[in-house]
């Protein structure tokens, strides 16, 4: 399981969370309890509401039929529609037989037009997440994908695209017009909450994830969590040092780690906080940091910059690969690696790294225990509770966003619509 581990030089900082963390203890237990006001929000909140034993399956066999005809799967979504998958698949899919491209989250015709030529010659199945189908994004990005297929396959076509909405939607009005594949988005789940739903999971399975194994590590965090009302419970201790230390002045968290395999979760974790959080002029600005690599390039900012931030650490435990450093026939002045493991380097810098930054940033380390699906259902879940929590500490509903409805409205305005 998932361990929580603060790295502070105020030699105090365990007694002011204790202290924190007990002023804030009505609003766990509240959460625990269930909160009739987000009631319409909460279908994340039990993993079997939208992933249980009978869901998972028939997500996994149809899966299985895509993956004996596919070459390629375009998901076709944006935010919370994509990011989730996205970030399982480019960390753990070891299975290429079928290749999972992602379109709906761009405007940009240089992007879509790279993504189709990826299609020519291959035999291409489509799947737009879009929960009311009013979002421009995924919309425009359906269309040119439809007319691909269309002009590739005919009537054929409608075999080959699933749409994932909410029921009753225009999505849902196509699909049943036009003989498409249709999955329910779940009403009661926003799409940044969506992870461990069919959202999330038919995506994976197309990739050859095993979801059973995602499911069961968020079922696991879940049952950890929500059977803990104390102060033990990490994802409240969590969330309760994120409000203290935005209470004094840390206006960012930075997630960071040491593993490119976490690249795209940061993305999932970057849009859960923001978009939760940020609103009534409130809330910690959610960044993220790829380590070594941005050691190199903001590591001077963290270590000399203005005191704005404080760190959450991703340390995998489990080793997951090993590549010597030998000696050769070349004298290049790094004897002292000979022998080494990068596995070994890579935990001197991540280590060396907390040293040097705690002394000026307060830094979190969350351990997770491997680097493979089981966890990173543990994360999803730990992360989607925490931000709960943290919200409602915050005093901000964590399930609306209506700072993201400003851009839409200006923009349709110039699209004429």
């Amino acid at each position: 399981m998932l361990k929580l581990r603060i790295e502070d030089k105020n030699q105090e900082i365990g007694k002011e969370l204790e202290i924190y963390m007990e002023k804030s203890q009505e609003i766990l237990g509240n959460i625990l309890k269930g909160e009739s006001q987000y009631h319409d929000s909460l279908g994340w909140f039990h993993t079997k509401e939208w992933a249980n034993e009978k869901q998972v399956s028939a997500l996994e066999e149809m899966a299985s039929k895509i993956r004996k005809e596919a070459d390629v799967f375009v998901l076709v979504g944006v935010g919370g529609s994509n990011n989730a998958a996205r970030s399982v698949i480019k960390a753990l899919q070891k299975d290429k037989k079928v290749e999972i491209l992602y379109a709906g989250n761009t405007l940009s015709p240089y992007a879509l037009n790279q993504m189709l030529q990826k299609l020519e010659g291959k035999s291409v199945y489509v799947n737009c997440i879009a929960k009311n189908f009013e979002t421009l994004e995924p919309g425009a990005s359906f269309r040119i994908l439809r007319k691909f297929l269309y002009e590739k396959y005919g009537e054929e076509a409608g075999k080959r695209i699933i749409a994932t909405g909410s029921k009753g939607s225009s999505l849902e009005q196509i699909c049943e017009r036009h003989g498409y594949t249709f999955l329910e988005f779940p009403e009661n789940v926003g799409g940044r909450f969506s992870a461990v739903t069919s959202v999330g999971l038919l995506p994976m399975a197309v990739a050859g994830i095993d979801i059973q194994s995602l499911v069961k590590g968020a079922a696991d965090m879940e049952k950890q969590l929500l059977g803990d009302e104390s102060n033990e419970n990490i994802a409240y201790q969590y969330a309760c040092l994120r409000n203290m230390y935005y209470k004094k002045g840390y206006q960012l968290e930075m997630l960071a780690g040491f593993e490119p395999q976490f690249r795209w979760f940061y993305k999932w974790w970057v849009q859960l906080f923001g978009e939760s959080e940020g609103k009534e002029n409130k809330g910690i600005f959610p960044v993220a940091a790829e380590f070594c690599e941005e050691l190199h390039a903001v590591g001077q900012y963290i270590q000399d910059g203005a005191p704005l931030m404080f760190e959450t650490f991703l340390d995998v435990q489990e080793q997951n690969a090993s590549l010597f450093a030998e000696k050769d026939q070349v004298e290049d002045f790094f004897d002292y690696l000979n022998g080494k493991d990068f596995w070994e380097m890579n935990k001197a810098s991540f280590h060396a790294t907390v040293k040097a930054h705690k002394e000026k940033n307060p830094c979190l380390i969350l351990e997770v225990e491997k680097l493979d699906v089981y966890h990173f259902g543990q994360l999803f879940y730990f992360f989607m509770f925490a931000c709960y929590v943290s919200a409602r500490v915050l005093g901000v509903n964590p399930f609306d966003q209506p700072g993201v409805e400003a851009y839409k409205k200006w923009m349709f305005e110039a699209l004429g619509k």
